[in-house]
């Protein structure tokens, strides 16, 4: 006999005494024989009828269903405590192996890695690696510019949002921000490879995406000049080279009938800033006001 049709014998009081036995040992009893007491509470209108079995059977299965989400709702609390606490342990404790370093506004850093490489890091930059994995896999994730000086030893790669430069043991600089990517090697053999543009640079070669146009030229410098406090671009566009210009002197810079798209050959000092502004308005016909020190207004000369 199926518990269906035990139930409904029950309903209809037409259980056997063996069956009655039986049926009272279920661990549903309790919520069947509760179901039926409260009904006798209640007083039926002239035009209610009495539930019929199936409707009986719909309403059983509803309350069981609410009594074992009681036993069920602590357990998913439980659950949840254990994932949370799960997470605060692989992010406290996990990732000490990974080391960030970062640079501010107006501020540079020379960084020794685990195998003493060194990484300097121009203005508002950063780079993350793994110290743990470091010497069976020199990886390094940069955003900004820096200069490296790699030491001899397995691949080395550089991976940034516009690129992946990957060597040996070299000298060379990385410059990933916005729209320009450029890669200038000054000692030894860089591979770069940006989306299906791929090449192999020696010394004083350079790889540079500018605006989503490729092109490859011989370096003028034998190092960055950046390091040595000292910004310089060879047919850069106006707004690049005033991006820089915020980034070394931590200023606001507006410029007004102006067009920023023109090139830029040139340089400025990072220790000065009215040099500076004199260095890169000059050549181009432009003026400049200083309106306190943080703010800088550049217009054009003939106006």
């Amino acid at each position: 006999m199926t518990d269906d049709d035990l139930l409904k014998k029950w309903l209809n009081n037409k259980l056997t005494d063996a069956e009655k036995k039986a049926f009272s040992k279920r661990e549903d009893y309790a919520i069947d024989q509760n179901i039926i007491e409260n009904a006798k509470c209640f007083k039926a209108s002239e035009v209610s009828k009495i539930d019929d079995f199936e409707t009986f059977k719909a309403n059983y299965q509803v309350r069981s269903s609410a009594n074992r989400l009681k036993w069920l709702r602590p357990a998913l609390r439980i659950a949840a405590v254990l994932v949370i606490g799960l997470a605060i342990y692989f992010t406290m404790f996990m990732n000490e192996s990974v080391v960030e370093q970062r640079t501010l506004l107006a501020e540079k850093t020379t960084i020794s890695l685990p195998d003493l490489s060194k990484v300097t890091l121009n203005a508002d930059s950063e780079i993350t690696y793994n110290k743990d994995s470091w010497h069976e896999e020199r990886q390094i994730d940069l955003k900004g510019e820096a200069y490296f000086k790699v030491a001899k030893g397995k691949t080395f790669d550089v991976i940034t949002e516009k690129g992946t430069i990957t060597v040996v043991g070299t000298e060379f600089n990385v410059k990933a921000r916005h729209s320009f990517f450029e890669v200038v090697c000054y000692e030894g053999v860089v591979k770069v490879k940006s989306d299906t543009i791929a090449r192999q640079l020696l010394a004083g070669e350079t790889f540079k995406i500018l605006n989503g146009k490729f092109s490859q030229n011989r370096a003028e410098e034998t190092f960055p000049q950046w390091i040595t406090n000292r910004s310089s671009f060879k047919s850069v566009p106006l707004h690049e080279v005033f991006e820089e210009l915020k980034r070394q002197y931590n200023i606001k810079v507006t410029y007004e009938n102006t067009d920023a798209s023109r090139l830029f050959t040139g340089g400025f000092v990072h220790g000065n800033l009215e040099n500076a502004l004199l260095a890169i308005t000059q050549p181009m016909n432009l003026t400049f006001e200083i309106s306190s020190s943080n703010q800088v207004l550049i217009h054009d000369n003939t106006d």
